[in-house]
């Protein structure tokens, strides 16, 4: 498989410049090609303006959504941007990597989405009317590629359990799995997590590379996250919100993902198609 990581951290000898070099090896052991952008160590440019096109703002102001789709369309983007897209193309698989800072990713990789996601590449695309509102949400650029998340951080596993301080950690990641992910289509890995990050013995070093590897090495087969699909009828077009018969009484973020049970009933009911088509 081509495989791109986009790693995210400013000192090449930290735990995640480690495990940065731990993955590529490896997933180029498994036989897999491999790209990195290092982004603190390619210099990017994290803020979105005008000179994201080689043409400026198109308008007598910069307008983030027309001039990004001006450029993308006339092949007038900034070439760091294009490069990148280029990239996402080639994956097959792309893997996050970055500590959680202040219960995000850190700016630099926000950034990155920001410029790379551009109108017309990884969103406003697809029909948008009342039957069909674009192609995101299981559709989209990404469709049929896979994601993973790969994240340390300094907190104990209990803080970000469900009754945990910081809030429970899928909570915190879906904004990330969710919306920078699965929203331009990719199939999204549950995430690598790393907790107490300032805790690390040479023991725990190779436990926790026991682990990483068990997850690289299954990436073609590991079952992703099962978000619901916005355009296969759980979601009301185009007010985009759950069918009144969907998850009754479940609100927030765990809406947005099917249960067993519905997996069940859905393989029933097309089983129950075929044999009636028959």
């Amino acid at each position: 498989m081509n495989i791109l990581l986009v790693y995210a951290h400013p000192e090449p000898q930290s735990l995640n410049g480690s495990l940065r070099d731990f993955i590529v090896d490896r997933l180029q052991g498994n036989g897999h090609s491999v790209q990195v952008s290092d982004l603190y160590a390619m210099g990017w440019k994290a803020v979105l303006d005008a000179d994201d096109s080689l043409d400026g703002a198109i308008g007598e102001r910069f307008h983030p959504e027309r001039d990004s789709r001006h450029a993308f369309e006339n092949g007038r983007q900034s070439p760091d941007i294009a490069a990148e897209q280029d990239k996402l193309r080639w994956a097959d698989v792309v893997i996050l990597q970055f500590p959680l800072w202040w219960f995000s990713m850190p700016a630099i990789l926000k950034g990155w989405v920001e410029r790379v996601y551009a109108y017309g590449f990884a969103y406003g695309v697809g029909e948008h009317s009342d039957r069909h509102w674009g192609d995101r949400y299981g559709e989209g650029t990404m469709a049929g590629k896979r994601a993973m998340l790969v994240v340390t951080t300094g907190g104990w596993e209990s803080h970000y359990a469900a009754r945990g301080i910081n809030g429970p950690i899928d909570d915190l990641l879906f904004p990330i799995q969710h919306g920078t992910l699965y929203y331009p289509g990719f199939d999204v890995l549950p995430p690598f997590l790393l907790y107490r990050s300032g805790r690390m013995d040479e023991a725990r070093y190779r436990q926790v590379s026991a682990e990483l590897a068990a997850r690289l090495d299954t990436l073609e087969t590991t079952a992703p996250i099962p978000f619901r699909r916005q355009n296969h009828g759980d979601y009301e077009i185009p007010a985009c919100t759950l069918r009144e018969d969907i998850a009754p009484g479940v609100d927030g973020f765990a809406a947005h993902l099917r249960t067993t049970g519905e997996d069940d009933k859905a393989e029933a009911d097309a089983g129950t198609a075929v044999a009636t088509a028959a």
